[in-house]
């Protein structure tokens, strides 16, 4: 028997020697791809400023070093890079915004699709829809859109990706008007994992489209997103914070919004944050229209804040007023609690969960805590009569509280994401103990953390989901991609 120092140094030369094997590897299949794509489609390497970018997330911890980066330009390009990627195994990832949280998600130490060059965004005021680019963030979308006084159901704040998030379903300022986000899609151009590029509608593929609505990229590459269009004017809103002597007041404010608001223009997401050693909560109010009735958001007004932001304004400009750009560069971590409502109960059992983790000696200081609570209408799955792979059930609206917990130090990894598991749990367990009826309620995926299992999200739709991978990707290429597989 080997003595121990000697094995573990055995085990070391021979994971280099694998993890060197696998290098040599995916660079071949970089250099083969780098033959296969058209002049629209560039390969970088590292060391390359265009591939730093290209593998660069919003969550540090989400970064990882691709062997090379593969901006594709046309349909057909991702097509080929699918086909020399199944036939090779070579390990990749699809990365369109960049906000993913959860490590290998949208990146990868094999080739790293970046979907930068499809960010295009035309709208057509025949049809009223908007033809959007699956490399694009919300707010260029906003930004094309607001000329022709039109707009979509997309990001609720600043720098999200329009990819990852209408695949996961999609939670807008507008939800509790129009639906989510994939609610409002009338078609995806997608390259399916044979390299075959097809217009997915309703119509055309009903098992597809009950499938990328909500399945993310278990199926192929979407490339294009086309979405219905509504009329936008200006609106009125922004961001608030206040410290930490206001709490009671806002969770009393809170909760009043959340069980008598019956406005569907009318949201706020009310973030209790953990930061610097101190409590404070971060609020977003929105109304879509220049001036919301009066009284509507009086509680919230009432409050002496730190700060304050709030006007009428365009919808991009409320979107950017947003703090969320203030963490990026942290390591990180979502997961999510699927609630019915926010009594005054369990929103005091939030904040103590806050306070509790906040000034653990566990945690390492420079680090932040959020609960930011979403509460929308009872009503918000009603606008789609389809059924879509997420919600599983649409006839019980749930309001997805999100945990967004951020750190800088690596080592520290295993103790956040611990720490964020148990407190999700306590959360439910606090909320069926009160009644509310979330037991087996599907979770958000674009909140959910990594081993999250996929009954959690896709309930009884599951079967179906995985029939479909099989029918559309009997090879598995798509399973060479990171995120929730089927």
């Amino acid at each position: 028997m080997l003595p121990m120092m000697a094995a573990t140094a055995l085990i070391l030369v021979i994971s280099y020697s694998l993890a060197s094997v696998s290098a040599t590897l995916y660079n071949t299949t970089c250099h083969q791809i780098a033959r296969a794509i058209s002049p629209a489609s560039d390969v970088y390497y590292p060391s390359s400023l265009q591939y730093s970018a290209d593998i660069a997330h919003f969550v540090a911890s989400s970064t990882q070093s691709a062997s090379c980066s593969v901006e594709p330009g046309t349909a057909a390009d991702v097509g080929a890079i699918l086909r020399i990627l199944g036939s090779t195994r070579t390990p990749f990832a699809v990365k369109g915004g960049g906000h993913a949280s959860n490590p290998g998600f949208s990146s990868t130490p094999g080739v790293q699709i970046a979907m930068v060059r499809f960010s295009e965004t035309t709208y057509d005021a025949t049809t009223q829809t908007a033809s959007i680019g699956a490399g694009l963030i919300w707010d260029d979308v906003y930004t094309t859109l607001e000329p022709y006084g039109v707009n979509v159901v997309g990001g609720r704040v600043t720098g999200i990706g329009v990819a990852g998030f209408t695949l996961g379903g999609g939670y807008s300022w507008k939800t509790n008007q129009y639906g989510l986000s994939i609610d409002t899609v009338q078609s995806f151009e997608l390259v399916l994992p044979n390299g075959t590029v097809t217009t997915v509608t309703a119509t055309s593929n009903a098992d597809l489209f009950f499938g990328l609505r909500g399945g993310f990229n278990n199926f192929g590459i979407v490339t294009k997103f086309v979405l219905k269009t509504f009329p936008q004017t200006q609106v009125w809103g922004g961001a608030i914070t206040y410290g930490n002597e206001t709490l009671d007041k806002i969770t009393a404010a809170t909760n009043k919004f959340s069980d008598h608001n019956t406005d569907p223009k009318a949201n706020i997401i009310t973030s209790y944050t953990f930061s610097q050693g101190q409590a404070i909560v971060s609020l977003l109010v929105f109304y879509d229209a220049p001036t919301p009735p009066s009284g509507l958001f009086d509680d919230f007004l009432a409050i002496t804040p730190l700060a304050k932001d709030i006007s009428t304004r365009s919808f991009k400009s409320l979107v950017q007023s947003s703090q969320s750009n203030s963490t990026a560069g942290f390591r990180g971590a979502f997961h999510t609690v699927s609630l019915t409502g926010y009594p005054v109960d369990l929103l005091n059992f939030i904040v103590k969960q806050l306070i509790r983790l906040g000034t653990s000696q566990t945690l390492q200081s420079e680090a932040f805590i959020v609960y930011a609570v979403e509460p929308f209408l009872p009503s918000l799955f009603s606008h789609s009569t389809s059924p879509s792979a997420y919600p599983p059930n649409r006839s019980q609206g749930l309001l997805p509280l999100n945990l967004d917990f951020g750190w800088t130090d690596p080592s520290m990894d295993d103790a956040f994401h611990k720490a964020i598991r148990h407190s999700a749990a306590s959360i439910k367990a606090k909320a069926i103990a009160d009644g509310q009826d979330v037991a087996s309620a599907a979770l958000y995926g674009n909140y959910a953390i990594s081993d999250t299992p996929l009954k959690d999200i896709y309930g009884s739709n599951l079967a179906r989901l995985k029939r479909i991978k099989e029918t559309y990707d009997p090879r598995d290429v798509m399973g060479l991609a990171g995120g929730f597989k089927f």
